[in-house]
């Protein structure tokens, strides 16, 4: 963000963060600026003739008339380069730990400071030569910025020729050249490990894939009712005190992602404090290092500039498609774009743009659309010997006969509608525009059922897509099985409002038996203690072994009440359905053997209970007949 600046104009008008400038016929719009003495940073978002409105990303208190406008010639920008991961930055990129340095712990304002500090030196170590045909998006070199993340440097777009020079390994700050092309005019391009990318520009790919590959989250609501597709999007609407700060973290700690891009956008203090002091403490299970050697944090909380609010998720989805172009998987978290959505609300107040439902300005779906749609699963430019391209697909985990590099991001948004009314303008228009939904239910929270997800309301349109997957890489009663989980929660609905009118005693064996088995998927496999070691995380082989001890259950209880007279009193009650319960705390390396043991003594105690009950009505019999006689 530092930037050599000029004088072009001068302050009219200021209110609250917007500013209204003359003399500006010189400036473009979305150019940044720096305002006043204090060189605030402000980006130009309208042009009136000679007139520009600012929208400053600082406090602008003690800014009036007659102050003078600086123009840098350059639109928001982020950098990108080593250095990024285990940062957080502020909503317009700048690192929040270099701030404090500077201006201590309160946040003041015109601090300048690089995104991406020029002093620390990365071990470069190359993998092309002289000579080499290079073309946008190849891959140079890396550094081994944490155990890991290797840090892949790429040629900048619209960059072709042959390398004319590239360092040999050794210790580079991020603004000395490690290499220079030679393009076809015969002109010379230095090469950086540090890029600059405006953030409302998209960063381009050749062709978007389909998204036929599940995320997994080892969350078993997710992963079997909701699934989400790498490179997919998914919005979590729900009220003050549903878990969606939860689910985020839940997602963030251990969905299937090499990178993890975390934007607190407008979120209290205190919850960002919570993921700063947590996510370090997490052991990543797939690599055993710390989440944050991983991880990438974004923070607008909301006690900070709310212009820079607006920006923040352009920031953050910047850097994850900045990962993304190396061939990464990354996830992205946005909490809230509700309170996005109000800071972009209370600019277009400012500007006195005519306003939409509740206040909204009317372009809102656009802002969002723009935002969802620079996820998903592409095909990415350039060439990368470390992944050995044209032999081995590490998204798939299985040769590559495309011979293409992948890149994945994958959007997951929380919505915080006031009240949990879904039906507000931000959870109408992100639904429109996502293809899952997991909707938050306040009823299920104070219930302590966590997560709090609402089978009735949510969805997901990626399920069918993923279910070829599902049926090759884990089971082939995989869709059968999740099918008769949700029929289930389904008709546990519908007979509710019987039991509501009648009582429970009215239903027949069978809709009790349903009654039963409903509810022991709701607490046994939907609930979920993501404070548990074990229940965490549930691998998907478990989640299937869990399905199949549930319904087998229901199965042979059902054989038994349509052939014998046995009380449903008696199936429900049988001792084996408590290890059934706790089949979810079992660990990952005792699961066959205790789920062999569990499904036997399950086949033993049913066909002991119709024997006893058999037995028990035998000697009814005899008794009533002594009597009579």
């Amino acid at each position: 963000m530092r930037i050599l600046s000029t004088r072009i104009g001068v302050i009219r008008k200021v209110s609250g963060p917007l500013v209204i400038a003359e003399n500006m016929e010189d400036a473009n719009m979305f150019d940044v600026v720096k305002v006043g003495n204090n060189k605030l940073i402000g980006e130009i978002i309208e042009m009136h003739g000679a007139d520009a409105s600012i929208q400053v990303y600082e406090e602008t208190s003690g800014l009036g008339p007659g102050a003078e406008v600086f123009s840098t010639g350059a639109p928001l920008s982020v950098e990108l380069g080593p250095g990024l991961i285990g940062s957080i930055f502020d909503g317009i990129g700048r690192p929040l730990k270099a701030i404090m340095k500077v201006a201590g712990n309160n946040l003041k304002k015109g601090v300048d400071v690089f995104s991406l500090d020029r002093q620390i030196q990365w071990e470069f170590c190359p993998v092309l030569s002289v000579g080499d045909e290079v073309s946008s998006g190849d891959v140079i070199g890396y550094v081994l910025e944490t155990p890991i993340v290797k840090h892949k440097i790429m040629v900048p777009h619209n960059v072709f020729g042959k390398l004319k020079s590239i360092s040999k390994k050794g210790k580079f700050t991020v603004d000395q050249n490690v290499a220079i092309v030679l393009t076809e005019d015969e002109k010379e391009v230095e090469i950086a490990m540090l890029q600059s990318w405006p953030v409302r520009v998209g960063r381009p790919y050749i062709k978007k894939l389909s998204p036929d590959i599940p995320m997994i989250t080892g969350q078993r609501v997710i992963d079997v009712l909701f699934p989400i597709a790498k490179g997919g999007v998914a919005a979590v609407p729900g009220p003050f005190g549903s878990g969606k700060t939860v689910v985020q973290h839940q997602l963030a700690k251990w969905s299937e992602a090499d990178i993890v891009v975390y934007i607190g956008c407008g979120e209290r203090g205190n919850e960002m404090t919570d993921v700063l002091n947590e996510f370090p403490s997490i052991i990543d299970p797939q690599t055993g290092n710390s989440l944050m050697q991983r991880t990438i944090l974004i923070a607008n909380t909301s006690d900070m500039p709310v212009a820079a609010r607006e920006a923040s998720i352009y920031t953050g989805i910047t850097i994850g498609e900045y990962f993304r172009d190396m061939g990464y998987s990354v996830a992205l978290m946005a909490d809230s774009t509700s309170r996005w959505a109000e800071a972009l609300r209370e600019m277009s107040g400012r500007l006195e743009e005519m306003p939409g439902e509740e206040g909204y300005p009317a372009y809102l779906g656009s802002r969002l659309s723009s935002f969802y749609e620079r996820a998903g699963r592409v095909r990415i430019f350039g060439k990368d010997k470390l992944t050995l391209e044209g032999d081995f697909d590490t998204t798939r985990n299985e040769p590559n006969k495309n011979n293409y590099r992948e890149g994945i991001l994958t959007v997951i948004g929380a919505v915080s509608p006031p009240g949990g009314d879904v039906s507000e303008p931000v959870s109408q228009a992100t639904l429109r525009i996502v293809k899952v939904f997991w909707g938050l239910d306040s009823a299920l929270a104070y219930k302590r059922h966590f997560p709090a997800i609402n089978w009735l309301i949510s969805y997901s349109l990626y399920a069918d897509i993923l279910s070829d997957w599902y049926v090759k890489n884990v089971s082939s009663d995989w869709m059968k099985l999740r099918g008769r989980l949700m029929s289930f929660l389904s008709k546990e609905s519908e007979l509710e409002e019987i039991v509501k009118l009648v009582g429970v005693d009215a239903l027949s064996g069978q809709d009790r038996l349903k009654l039963e088995v409903a509810r022991s998927i709701r607490e046994d496999f939907l609930h979920q203690n993501a404070l548990h070691e074990v229940d965490t995380f549930t691998p998907l082989k478990k989640q299937h072994l869990m399905m199949k001890l549930i319904l087998e259950f229901y199965d042979m209880s059902y054989l038994i009440l349509e052939k014998d007279d046995v009380k449903i009193e008696k199936l429900i009650s049988i001792p084996i359905r408590e290890k059934i319960g706790r089949f979810k705390y079992v660990k990952i390396e005792n699961l066959e053997s205790e789920y062999e043991e569990i499904s036997q003594r399950l086949n033993c105690e049913i066909s002991a209970a119709s024997i006893d009950e058999d037995f028990n009505s035998a000697d009814t019999d005899e008794t009533q007949r002594v009597s009579t006689n």
